[in-house]
């Protein structure tokens, strides 16, 4: 009896599994019926190799090695679209239908099928998978649709529609001139009668000619995002002959920019140019003219004033750890200390007396703040402007790689009547006139930036 039980059980068991494993297969197989009724297509769009396109008796192809990108190889080689061609193969890879129209197609023309004819190539696979289409069906805009190694006449969604119906252009790689902007370490500009010339270093953009000066970072490197990520509206020239090169206006461009990338031992030089209501831009690494939306010409024709840095003081206020004033015989420093998650500022002498934070670091931030009204690129004596009565700011920070520097600011006399004061930095041979608020904020003595003692309790008496 207790041989009979565990048999019985084990019998049981292996019944009660093979039912099990027989539901599991009918519900897979019902899986894979279901799939096959509902996707035309199904393929890893990451194996497709190469893509053809043939409407109107006219084929497009794109094709890519596993590694590279895609490229256009007919009707023309250029570079694709990421993007697009990708949306493209997406699109074909995992193809659903909307409804079974003929299980068993009998006049395929009766659809206009194939009105065009799409063709997949999947890595380890020779022959390709083909998508004949055909009309579109009057009711909702559906294209009927038939897979050429399958018997169904098919409807497939609307929208394949406008994928099928792009252009070569829609397909090629309109940013034809890009380039890495952060490689560029000097740029030259013709614009008109405007000629500058800068170049970069650790610290930013420095203008060369016609001024040497500070430059305004952002302003150049906006101006070479836009030149890298300049896109074509149409190709006017795919070969860059001497008539095309006049017929567009290029041969004396109204623009011409010059940029210098050492990393990679080559230079760029764009030329741009108007001519009615079209631009055009070629450049001397690129065998193509092309229409663009004339956008960058608008930073092509700012003024060197505009290009200008107009900050007086390149720091940030948060790291300051030391600013240190003279101004009318009276000077006062305050250093920054840290004590675990507690910041504050002392007053520099024996007593290391506390100092009034709020007020330090919106001093700090006036100074920050500062820009110039307007440039001084050739002063005079240090007397004009009065330079000359000692007045001035040290302020000890951090660079961008973390190191620390000391910014030396000159403070002169201020023109009451303008509101403004003329301020020297060291080392620039330039000066600049800013607004004269700051000079409120600046304290007359050290007790001015000291800590302000508790005020007395209400009904309290200092008398014992």
């Amino acid at each position: 009896m207790k041989l009979k039980t565990p048999l019985i059980l084990l019998a049981v068991f292996v019944v009660l599994l093979g039912i099990v494993l027989y539901i599991d297969s009918r519900g897979e197989k019902k899986k894979e019926a279901e799939e096959k009724t509902t996707t035309l297509i199904s393929l890893t769009a990451a194996d497709v190799r190469k893509a053809s396109l043939v409407r109107n008796g006219a084929s497009l192809t794109f094709e890519r090695d596993d590694a590279g990108p895609w490229r256009l190889t007919s009707p023309i080689q250029a570079a694709a679209d990421e993007a697009e061609v990708n949306g493209l193969v997406d699109a074909l890879a995992s193809l659903q239908i909307e409804r079974v129209v003929e299980t068993e197609a009998k006049d395929p023309a009766a659809y206009e099928i194939p009105k065009a004819e799409v063709a997949l190539w999947v890595k380890g696979r020779e022959a390709p998978v083909r998508l004949l289409v055909g009309m579109e069906n009057p009711l909702d805009k559906t294209l009927f649709a038939k897979r050429e190694d399958d018997p169904r006449i098919v409807l497939l969604s609307s929208s394949l529609k406008t994928t099928l119906d792009k252009t070569v252009f829609d397909f090629r790689q309109k940013d034809v001139f890009k380039f890495a902007a952060a490689d560029v370490k000097e740029i030259r500009v013709k614009a008109g009668d405007l000629v500058w010339q800068a170049g970069r270093d650790e610290s930013g953009w420095l203008l060369k000619t016609p001024v040497a000066a500070r430059a305004d970072k952002g302003k150049i490197d906006a101006l070479l995002e836009a030149l890298s990520a300049l896109k074509a509206k149409a190709f006017v020239a795919e070969t860059k002959t001497p008539a095309a090169v006049k017929d567009f206006g290029l041969e004396k461009p109204g623009y011409e920019v010059a940029l210098s990338l050492p990393s990679e031992s080559r230079e760029i030089v764009f030329a741009l140019s108007r001519k009615g209501d079209a631009s055009y831009a070629t450049t001397s690494q690129s065998t193509k003219i092309i229409t663009f939306e004339d956008t960058v010409l608008a930073d092509l024709d700012r003024q060197i004033e505009e290009l200008r840095d107009r900050k007086v003081a390149e720091f940030y206020s948060w790291d300051a750890n030391r600013i240190a004033l003279k101004r009318g015989g009276v000077e006062i420093a305050a250093v920054k200390e840290k004590t675990g998650d507690t910041e504050k500022w002392l007053l520099e002498g024996p007593a290391k007396e506390e100092a009034d934070r709020t007020k330090v670091e919106d001093f700090l931030r006036n100074i920050e703040g500062l820009e110039a009204a307007a440039f001084v690129d050739q002063p005079g004596p240090p007397a004009a402007y009065g330079l000359d009565t000692g007045a001035e700011i040290r302020i000890r920070s951090k660079d961008m790689q973390g190191q620390e520097k000391e910014i030396v600011l000159f403070v002169g006399t201020e023109d009451a009547a303008a509101k403004q004061v003329v301020v020297r930095s060291a080392g620039l041979a330039y000066l600049f006139r800013v607004d004269a608020a700051f000079l409120q904020d600046w304290p007359k003595e050290a007790k001015d930036w000291k800590v302000a003692p508790p005020a007395p309790a209400e009904g309290g008496s200092d008398k014992k």
